[in-house]
């Protein structure tokens, strides 16, 4: 019989590529890690990994119960959840990731409002871009991913797969520095941005902003790039270039020394809330949902 203690196990070593490596992930001694290892392919009557010198890898049966692990300790998680729930234990887990806009602005809302209704619920918070926050839900290790992707972007990933949240629609927003040529204009084409110096933001943004240029007739010229929003509002500030971001980044960050100004084409993003269709039914997981929507509408 697979235990799960044996599957998170085997996920470190194949995530690591070593036991000792996975033991210090876990919290736990190389020894420990090699004999759950052990336990774990008597159980399934197969080898799992193929040893050899300092090199590790996993057999045909190993790569095949990685791939469902995910889905195995998920559905695991959801159960034992669901069954505290109807127990009638008010208690509860949830494990959330988000984009930083994200954070600062729909998460503490959300966050206050759950703690408020459900004083039991414990949630963690990590964050992540997508598409990272996406592989983070689906590899068990979060049960709501807050993502986000452009509209008609080429690369956006598929979630077919997953339980969509609708939250809000972003706009991006162009920002140019207090004394610019363009500071007083209330809307321009991106193309009159053509010839300045660019402040770009996170990988997918800056993939975004670099194919609404080139559609526009121009490559940007990108002299700085960062993942922080209030140093790219810093940067604009001091005069070092120009941005566009969203306005929900725009909305965590006091912008000083900045013009906001509406660039065509208008250019949006979807904000949406993701999990597991198993995590969907457990009641913390749907509450902290209910409670992101709420807040996007405030």
């Amino acid at each position: 019989m697979i235990e799960a203690r044996h599957l998170r196990v085997l996920r470190a070593v194949a995530a690591t590529g070593s036991f000792s490596a996975a033991g210090r992930e876990l919290g736990c001694t190389q020894p420990a890690v090699s004999q759950q290892m052990k336990a774990l392919e008597s159980s399934v009557g197969t080898p799992l990994l193929v040893r050899g010198g300092r090199e590790m890898r996993l057999t045909q049966a190993g790569e095949a119960l990685v791939r469902h692990a995910a889905g195995i300790l998920a559905g695991l998680t959801a159960a034992e959840e669901e069954v505290a729930a109807i127990a009638g234990l008010r208690a509860g887990r949830v494990r959330l990731v988000s984009f930083p806009s994200g954070s600062s602005t729909l998460v503490p809302t959300a966050l206050a409002a759950l703690r408020a209704a459900h004083p039991g619920t414990r949630v963690s918070l990590e964050e992540a871009e997508p598409p990272r926050s996406v592989e983070l839900l689906r590899e068990g290790d979060c049960d709501i991913a807050l993502a986000f992707r452009y509209e008609g972007a080429a690369n956006a990933e598929e979630w077919e797969d997953l339980v969509v949240r609708p939250l809000l629609t972003d706009r991006l927003v162009g920002l140019v520095p207090q004394g610019h040529r363009l500071a007083g204009a209330r809307s321009i084409g991106i193309g009159e941005l053509a010839g300045e110096s660019w402040i770009a933001g996170c990988p997918r943004c800056r993939g975004q902003l670099v194919r609404v240029c080139e559609s526009a007739g121009f490559t940007p010229r990108i002299d700085f790039a960062t993942d922080d929003y209030p140093a790219v509002v810093g940067l604009v500030g001091a005069g070092l270039g120009v941005a566009v971001l969203p306005e929900l980044a725009i909305e965590s960050v006091r912008p000083k020394g900045v013009r906001m100004i509406t660039v065509e084409p208008v250019v949006h993003r979807e904000i949406v809330a993701l999990t597991l269709p198993d995590l969907a039914q457990v009641p913390t997981v749907a509450a902290t949902l209910d409670q992101l929507a709420k807040a996007a509408t405030r």
